[in-house]
């Protein structure tokens, strides 16, 4: 559940400034990149947002990075918002606090603040509220998953699951207890963790539709207890559900295939975009892989 990076190529990208990001790969009227947009009052209640400049009602991903909710930080998933923005979709990169500034559930609460902001907001960026989207790796697929099936994280901002179009899950731990990573254990009051943290534990029918993401070579979150787990929990509910395993991507490389240096491992962003829809007036031009 903790994230590692992935690689030189990648830090590259991840550590350049958006327009240095954009410079040379989308062309400079392709998108707009707003950063540092506060949704909250706190340091870390921050997010980006990617969108095309020519988007009109285009579908709204609000993204959540892993870091087994003690690391990561928005500024080092640029490649997904210039993966999804040169696709036609708006994009938000959220962060959240960590520990062990937070715990459970505070960076839930932050999640569900920032979703909460950008259905509010996201018109103005060319945004439909109507068509809003989590996705979410590793720790972030966790927030994601929690959002989308336990109500109380997005009720207790004025807003409900019912609100989205779906979500998906990239490598998530939704089915974790007892808590096998001494890291984790605090950061979710180990042994005193609730039962009802589990993401697998509020399946149900009116669940909104799931896309379930996972690499058969991951070692640090088995997709089988945890995506293959939750896919079955959430077809016997018979909520609406499909699950994908990629043959030989790791954790990290999952969601490292949305990064144009890496898009030929898997088709990952294909994948990702047929769950999410056509953008429907969006800027004319994508990005070829």
């Amino acid at each position: 559940m903790r994230s590692i990076w992935l690689g030189a190529s990648l830090r590259a990208l991840a550590t350049r400034s958006p327009l240095a990001l954009l410079n040379g790969v989308i062309p400079p009227d392709a998108c707009q990149v707003a950063e540092g947009i506060s949704y909250g009052c706190g340091p870390r209640q921050q997010l980006d947002i990617y969108a095309p400049w020519q988007a009109a009602g285009a579908p709204v991903v609000v993204f959540f990075y892993g870091g087994s909710w003690r690391s990561g930080a928005r500024a080092d998933y640029k490649f997904v918002g210039d993966a999804l923005v040169s696709r036609g979709y708006v994009t938000a990169i959220a962060d959240y606090q960590l520990y062990p500034q937070a715990a459970y559930p505070d960076f839930l609460h932050d999640c569900a603040r920032a979703v909460a902001w950008i259905a509010q907001h996201c018109a103005r960026y060319g945004g439909d509220p109507a068509r809003l989207y989590l996705v979410g790796h590793s720790a972030g697929a966790y927030n994601a998953a929690m959002l989308a099936l336990d109500r109380r994280w997005l009720q207790a901002h004025g807003r409900s699951p019912s609100m989205l179009a779906g979500w998906v899950g990239m490598a998530g731990p939704y089915d974790f207890l007892p808590i096998q990573t001494r890291a984790v254990r605090p950061v979710f009051h180990y042994p005193r963790t609730p039962a009802d943290s589990q993401p697998v534990a509020h399946a149900h029918s009116g669940a909104p539709p799931a896309l379930l993401m996972a690499g058969s070579a991951d070692s640090m979150v088995d997709p089988r207890r945890n995506t293959d787990g939750l896919a079955q929990a959430l077809s016997a509910a018979r909520a609406d559900v499909q699950a994908i395993r990629y043959r030989g991507l790791g954790h990290e490389m999952l969601v490292g295939a949305l990064a144009r240096p890496l898009r030929w491992r898997a088709p990952v962003l294909q994948d990702l975009c047929a769950f999410l829809g056509k953008p429907r007036g969006a800027a004319a031009w994508q990005a070829q892989s």
